[in-house]
């Protein structure tokens, strides 16, 4: 059996961990620059705040509602979610961080499936603050779904899917895009082809499944049918994709920011490639323009490069990251977002120098900027930078709540 432990609403959670005065109120947190609306309080559904929502939009809502507004604290959040994964590594055999708030946990082996998802839960929350909901079942795909139904309707947040469930009936009630791996545009596919709930989904014919939606979509069909395609991965290979993006802190058509922030993006690309030990071939950046301004036309740009040799070398991927930019900068229009992103990512001891490479200039620049990961992990990001890069200017967080578990000077002080 697999467990899907899962915080609930997490950002909002660790936030309340260290100001319990906002229990029960309505709280939503927001992204970069305090954009759009990331992360909510069950409370702060019930008024009908949506995600993605920009703050603008629902001000009324925010100022009718008393809703606490909090600006993103990513180490704070970060060293939490450490917490949390911390505690279940330590009470099942095995299991695999999902996400930062999300795990699948091996419950292979147990007997009372119910009481361990019990402890697991008291556990976490006695130790951390942070609420869970358990789902158990025989598959991932099983287990997303049974979290789903601890969440939206289990008493104690824990839902078990065992031989004895009834899935017709469970299935009925639950709609498809519900289903783990089910985005838009497969949601749309299977509407429109009559598919409206998990148990629909359940009754096609596996063929058209594969054929629709390729081999993950039959492994998905078949997981809801009992059968472990998608086992427990204790160490995940290396990421496929690579991504860096953020909205700016106002609307803006200064080239010299835009690049600033296209460098920084690159930068940070190249710093997660290495810490995974990996290069990519395939460089690409995109812009946009705020969809939500009805007086500014709407424009989104993307270009992309393919190189002949792999690399995670910071500087070579800023200088084409850059190049890009300029061929899809227009001239008037304000931009809202930038971003990088990197794939036919492989190992870096597998890249194929060819015959204009320097093996020596590799090896020195490789030297270079292990130095550099260094003195940026123990002294600080950024320390050393860049110099397209810019001078680091601070992100708009008007809302920011205390580092309370990694800066000593925000600890908590009790009188």
């Amino acid at each position: 059996m697999i467990a899907l432990a899962d915080c609930n609403n997490f950002y909002a959670s660790c936030e309340r961990v260290f100001n319990p005065k906002i229990k029960s109120k309505p709280v939503i947190v927001l992204s970069n620059n305090d954009g759009c609306v990331i992360a909510r309080s069950n409370e702060a559904k019930t008024l009908g705040i949506k995600m993605g929502e920009p703050v603008f939009k629902i001000r009324n809502i925010i100022d009718q509602n008393k809703v606490y507004i909090f600006s993103t604290n990513f180490a704070l959040y970060g060293d939490m979610s450490n917490r949390v994964m911390s505690l279940l590594s330590d009470m099942v055999p095995s299991l695999e961080v999902y996400s930062i708030d999300e795990a699948f946990l091996d419950f292979d082996g147990i007997r009372d499936y119910s009481q361990l998802a019990y402890n697991i839960k008291t556990k976490v929350q006695k130790s951390t603050g942070i609420p869970i909901s358990i789902g158990v079942a025989k598959t991932k795909t099983l287990a997303k779904i049974a979290n789903y139904i601890a969440k939206k309707n289990s008493k104690n947040n824990i839902f078990i899917i065992n031989e004895n469930s009834n899935f017709s009936e469970l299935f009925k009630k639950i709609s498809i895009s519900n289903l783990w791996g089910i985005g838009n545009s497969y949601s749309f596919i299977l509407n429109n082809y009559g598919v409206k709930t998990i148990y629909d989904f359940m009754c096609l014919n596996e063929s058209w499944v594969q054929n629709t939606m390729n081999i993950v979509g039959l492994k998905m069909l078949r997981e809801l049918k009992g059968e472990s395609c998608f086992p427990i991965d204790a160490n995940p290979s290396t990421k496929k994709n690579i991504s860096t993006s953020r909205t700016f802190k106002a609307d803006t058509s200064d080239m010299r920011l835009i690049k600033q922030a296209v460098s920084n993006h690159a930068v940070r690309c190249a710093e997660k490639l290495r810490k995974q030990k990996s290069s990519g071939r395939y460089i690409g950046v995109f812009l946009k323009t705020n969809p939500f301004k009805k007086q500014a036309r709407y424009h989104s740009a993307y270009n992309f490069s393919i190189l002949n040799t792999a690399t995670n070398d910071s500087i070579e991927i800023v200088d084409i990251a850059n190049k890009l930019l300029k061929s899809i900068y227009k001239k008037g229009c304000k931009y809202k977002k930038s971003g990088v992103i990197i794939s036919d990512i492989v190992p870096e001891n597998q890249v194929q120098l060819n015959l204009f490479n320097n093996p020596k200039n590799y090896i020195v620049r490789k030297k270079l900027f292990d130095k550099i990961d260094l003195i940026n992990r123990t002294m600080g990001r950024d320390k050393v930078r860049i110099l397209a890069q810019g001078i680091p200017e601070k992100m708009k967080q008007k809302n920011l709540s205390p580092c309370y578990t990694t800066r000593w000077e925000d600890l908590l002080r009790v009188s």
